[in-house]
C-alpha cells in the first residue's frame, strides 16, 4: 500500500471515530449541550490525530500493524469483543446519566481526569516511539526484539497501562458515577490479555522469557 492510500485509510478510520463515540455519547443523552462530553471528546481523539500524522510521518510500518484487528487467538477475539460492547455500554449509560442526572460530577474532577487521559495518551506515544512492532494483535512478527528500554525498562506492558488510565478516567471525564462499574471490568479485562500475550510471546519471542525476569512487574509497578 502507498504512503498516500494508507493515510487515506487511516484518517477515514480515525474521522468516522469521534462521529461514532459522539453518537453514543450525546444520542442517548438526548442534547448537544454536554460540555464534558465535548472536551472529553477532544482529549479522546486530538491525541489520536497527533499520534497517527507523527507515525505516518516517521513509522508507516506500524500504522500498517496498528491497523491489523484480527486476532489469532480464539481467546483473544472473545476478549476483544466483549471490551469493545464494554466500552460501547459504558458511553450509553453515560449519555443516559447525563439525561437523567444521576451523577453531579465536580468540574475539577472532569478536568483532572481529561488531564490522566492525556498522560495516558502520552504514555502510549512513548511507546511507539520505543516499539514500533507495537500492533494491536498478539503475534510475534519476523525480526521482531524484545524491547526494554524507556517506558519497558518499569513495566512489560506499558502501552496497556496508558489504555488503563485512559479507561478509568472516563467515567470521570464524562461525569458519570454510574459508568464506574462498567469501566472497573476494563483492568480484569486487560490482565486476562496480558496473560494471554506473554504466553505468546514466551513461546514465540526469542529473549523474551529472559527479559521477564529482569523486568518484574506486568502492568502495574509494585503490584502486578
Amino acid at each position: 500500500m502507498s504512503r498516500g492510500r494508507l493515510a487515506a485509510a487511516v484518517l477515514w478510520r480515525l474521522a468516522a471515530m469521534p462521529v461514532v463515540v459522539g453518537g453514543l455519547l450525546l444520542l442517548p443523552a438526548g442534547t448537544w449541550r454536554w460540555w464534558q462530553a465535548w472536551a472529553f471528546l477532544a482529549v479522546f481523539f486530538v491525541p489520536s490525530l497527533a499520534i497517527t500524522l507523527y507515525l505516518l510521518a516517521r513509522e508507516p510500518e506500524l500504522i500498517v500493524r496498528r491497523l491489523r484487528r484480527r486476532e489469532p487467538e480464539r481467546q483473544q477475539q472473545i476478549g476483544q469483543s466483549v471490551l469493545g460492547a464494554l466500552l460501547v455500554l459504558g458511553l450509553v449509560v453515560a449519555g443516559l446519566d447525563h439525561r437523567y442526572g444521576w451523577s453531579a460530577v465536580p468540574a475539577p474532577l472532569v478536568l483532572a481526569a481529561d488531564a490522566v487521559i492525556l498522560g495516558g495518551y502520552l504514555l502510549i506515544f512513548r511507546v511507539f516511539q520505543e516499539n514500533r512492532f507495537a500492533g494491536s494483535t498478539v503475534e510475534a512478527e519476523a525480526g521482531q526484539q524484545v524491547i526494554s528500554s524507556g517506558p519497558y525498562a518499569v513495566v512489560r506492558h506499558p502501552m496497556y497501562l496508558g489504555a488503563l488510565f485512559i479507561f478509568l478516567a472516563m467515567p470521570f471525564a464524562l461525569g458519570s458515577y454510574w459508568t464506574l462499574p462498567i469501566f472497573l471490568l476494563f483492568p480484569l479485562g486487560l490482565g486476562l490479555r496480558i496473560r494471554t500475550e506473554e504466553a505468546v510471546l514466551r513461546r514465540e519471542l526469542s529473549g523474551y522469557a529472559e527479559y521477564a525476569q529482569k523486568v518484574r512487574w506486568r502492568l502495574l509497578p509494585g503490584v502486578w
